[in-house]
């Protein structure tokens, strides 16, 4: 969090993150042309850099769009998440050097505008095999572009939280754009069964892990459902509602709870337990994934924060969460899941005095 808007706010993190970014960019480039001319010696050179920055921007695409679900299945990959939107940037710019060269080799040496010419040259779009398939590619990057464009939080404050994080959800759009864009690419010029199977592969991979993160998350819905409904009948006070064991609860983290429409994160702190709405005012991260720092809810995404007791981000900042009465028996937790409105102070349940 920080308390302005700085083009890039530079961490020491960031700055290895961006290093080593650069450097893979580099190598990648340096290493698809050397071979290039190696295999194909009779390519030129703008045909080599438009194939090194396509091959190099897919490449990037896929890896961001792996990074959430791994993230969701191995939490070790969560510093990937913190600065996926310089990824994001720069994959751009990449596409971009690809499209622009590709506009110059084939559209800008005639007579007719490249814009014009990059619509009018091909206009087959009946056919599914001679489909104009450029056109895919520039409706793709203008997805990217705008996603870009919008990247800083300046516009994640100004647009809100819902419309951009829609706005972002377009990369999907963006993606299934582009693997038509290659396979068409590839069944037209190429005619390369081994570029077929790699594009194949990486929707696989990409699905894949979607699929498995959610199957993943579900089972902990289940859980934590079902959990619910076995402690349900005990004697607590009315309207309270089981949770789990606070020793269940690794000190300074939390334990996610779905109960009726409500998602709960139970933190437990300084013997101590308080429960605020699981999910992030920034980016909806999941903040019972995260933990507790120097006294604050922390998120795992982008490291915002707020006092588990009130909800509340400590000042200046100004977001805010629902918050939730908590309640302990003996070593049983119970949460009500009624919320209180956003930045309501609620007394946190003692565990320290349970024998």
């Amino acid at each position: 969090m920080a308390l302005s808007y700085d083009p890039v706010h530079w961490t020491p993190h960031k700055r290895l993150y961006d290093r080593i970014l650069i450097a893979f960019i580099g190598v990648y480039l340096l290493c698809f042309i050397g071979l290039q001319s190696i295999f194909h010696p009779d390519c030129t050179l703008e045909t080599t850099v438009i194939r090194a920055t396509g091959t190099l921007g897919f490449f990037m695409l896929h890896l961001i769009l792996i990074i959430g679900p791994l993230c969701r299945l191995d939490r070790r990959f969560l510093p990937l998440l913190y600065n996926r939107r310089h990824f994001g940037v720069a994959m751009f710019l990449v596409a971009l050097s690809h499209g622009v060269f590709n506009l110059f080799q084939f559209h800008a040496m005639g007579n007719v505008d490249p814009m014009v010419s990059l619509f009018t040259s091909n206009t087959q779009y009946g056919s599914l095999a001679r489909f104009p398939f450029q056109a895919l590619g520039f409706f793709a990057l203008l997805i990217l572009f705008l996603m870009a464009a919008t990247s800083h939080d300046f516009w994640m404050k100004n647009l809100g939280p819902r419309v951009w994080k829609s706005l972002h959800m377009g990369v999907y759009f963006a993606y299934a754009l582009l693997v038509m864009h290659v396979m068409l690419g590839v069944i037209q010029l190429e005619k390369s069964p081994v570029l077929i199977g790699m594009v194949g592969l990486g929707m696989f991979v990409v699905i894949g892990l979607h699929v498995a993160a959610a199957i993943k998350q579900s089972k902990i819905d289940a859980a934590s459902e079902r959990n619910i409904a076995i402690e349900a009948g005990q004697a607590v006070p009315e309207g309270f509602v089981y949770a789990c064991e606070w020793a269940e609860i690794a000190n300074n983290k939390a334990k996610m709870l779905l109960i009726g429409k409500e998602n709960i994160a139970l933190f437990r702190y300084e013997d101590k337990i308080s429960a605020v709405h699981n999910v992030c005012k920034h980016q909806n991260g999941p903040l019972s994934e995260g933990r507790i720092i120097d006294g604050c809810i922390t998120c795992p995404w982008h490291g915002y924060q707020y006092l588990p007791e009130n909800g509340q981000s400590p000042p200046p900042f100004t977001e805010k969460l629902s918050t939730y009465d908590v309640f302990v028996k003996g070593t049983s937790v119970y949460v009500h899941p009624s919320p209180y409105p956003e930045g309501t102070q609620r007394i946190p349940a003692e565990i320290s005095m349970v024998s």
